[in-house]
C-alpha cells in the first residue's frame, strides 16, 4: 500500500527536513503553501522544487481577513493570530488532502521553537481547533509528543522520526548536510502580521473600517498618514510608487508636470482629505512654489510646498 501525505510548507529548512524524513520511508509527499496579503507562497514554491515533489499554493485571504476581526485565541505581539491561523490552515489542508485520497497531513513545526505558538499547549490547541485529531504529524518533534493515529496505525515508522525541541537550529543544519542539502534555506515565514510597524498601520485601517485585502497590501509601501476617517499613503521612491500602482485601494493622486511621489487616499474622498494628501505630496516632492496635483476620477487640486512643521499639522504620520 502506498501511503500519501500532504504537508503545510512555508519553504524553510524545517519543512524540507520533515518532508524528506517521510520520503525516506517511502511515503508519497505533496506540499502546499498558503498565501495572503500578509505572506507569500514564493519561498514554498522554491523549496518544493529542491525536493522535486508536487506543490500547490492555497489562497488563505478570506480566512485570515475573517480571523483578524476576532481571533478566538487572540493575537501575538503584533496583529498575528498565529494559533487560530495555523488551526485554520490545517483544517483546510486536511479537507483538501482527504478529498484527494491522502492518508494524513504534516508540518515542519518544532516543539518550543516559537515560545508562544509552538509550546506544547499551543500545538495541542491547534490540533484540537483544526479538527485534525490524530492525522496531523509533526515529524521533527514526534518523539516528544503523544503518538498520533498515523504512527499507531503503522502508516509511519515512529522510530525513524525525531525529537527536536527549542530554538537551536544546529541539529537541523547537521541533518540537512547528511541529507545532501547544499544550500540551507533561511527560516521561512515572513508574516507581516508579526511586524510592529506594519501591525500599527493595519490596526489603524481596522479601527476605521478600511481594512480590505487591497488596502492591506497597499499599506506595505510608502509613508502613511492618519487623516482621522481616512489614511493617506505617499510614495518614498519609484519602487514605492510601483507598489502603490499595483494595489489600488483608493483614490490615486499624481503630481502634474513634475517628478515626485504617488499618493493614495484610502477612505472618504472628501475635499479636505484630498487637499491634505496633495500638500503632503508636494512637500515630499520638494517642488518650490505651486504645482497641480491630479486626483484620478475626482478632480484637480492645487497645493503649495509647505514646511515640515505644517505638514505634521495636516496628519499624524504612522511608521
Amino acid at each position: 500500500m502506498t501511503v500519501r501525505a500532504m504537508g503545510a510548507f512555508s519553504g524553510g529548512l524545517d519543512g524540507l527536513l520533515s518532508a524528506r524524513l517521510l520520503m525516506d520511508q517511502g511515503i508519497t509527499v505533496h506540499l502546499a503553501t498558503f498565501h495572503s496579503p500578509f505572506f507569500s507562497a514564493e519561498q514554498g514554491r522554491k523549496g518544493a522544487a529542491l525536493l522535486g515533489v508536487p506543490w500547490r499554493s492555497i489562497d488563505f485571504t478570506g480566512e485570515i481577513m475573517a480571523l483578524l476581526a476576532a481571533p478566538p485565541s487572540g493575537f501575538g505581539r503584533g496583529m498575528n493570530p498565529c494559533i487560530d491561523c495555523h488551526a485554520a490552515m490545517f483544517r483546510i489542508l486536511w479537507e483538501t488532502a482527504r478529498g484527494e485520497g491522502f492518508d494524513f497531513i504534516f508540518s515542519g513545526e518544532v516543539l518550543g521553537q516559537r515560545p508562544m505558538s509552538q509550546n506544547r499547549g499551543s500545538l495541542n490547541r491547534v490540533r484540537n481547533l483544526s479538527g485534525t485529531g490524530g492525522i496531523l504529524l509533526r515529524p521533527l518533534s514526534a518523539l516528544l509528543l503523544e503518538p498520533t493515529k498515523v504512527e499507531s496505525q503503522g502508516l509511519v515508522d515512529r522510530t525513524r522520526l525525531l525529537g527536536l525541541s527549542g530554538r537551536n537550529r544546529k541539529p537541523q543544519i547537521e541533518l540537512a548536510g547528511k541529507m545532501g542539502f547544499t544550500n540551507i534555506p533561511t527560516p521561512a515565514g515572513g508574516c507581516l502580521l508579526t511586524d510592529p510597524g506594519y501591525s500599527k498601520r493595519l490596526r489603524t485601517l481596522m479601527d476605521r473600517g478600511l481594512c480590505t485585502p487591497d488596502s492591506a497590501r497597499a499599506i506595505r509601501a510608502g509613508r502613511m498618514f492618519d487623516l482621522g476617517d481616512s489614511v493617506a499613503l505617499v510614495g518614498r521612491s519609484e519602487q514605492d510608487n510601483r507598489k502603490l500602482e499595483e494595489h489600488p485601494a483608493g483614490v490615486m493622486m499624481r503630481l502634474d508636470g513634475a517628478a515626485g511621489p504617488l499618493g493614495m487616499l484610502i477612505g472618504k474622498p472628501r475635499r479636505d482629505n484630498l487637499t491634505a494628501l496633495a500638500r503632503l505630496m508636494v512637500l515630499y516632492a520638494r517642488v518650490p512654489g505651486t504645482i497641480r496635483v491630479v486626483a484620478e476620477g475626482v478632480g484637480p487640486f492645487t497645493a503649495a510646498a509647505e514646511s515640515p512643521e505644517k505638514a505634521e499639522s495636516i496628519a499624524v504620520r504612522l511608521p
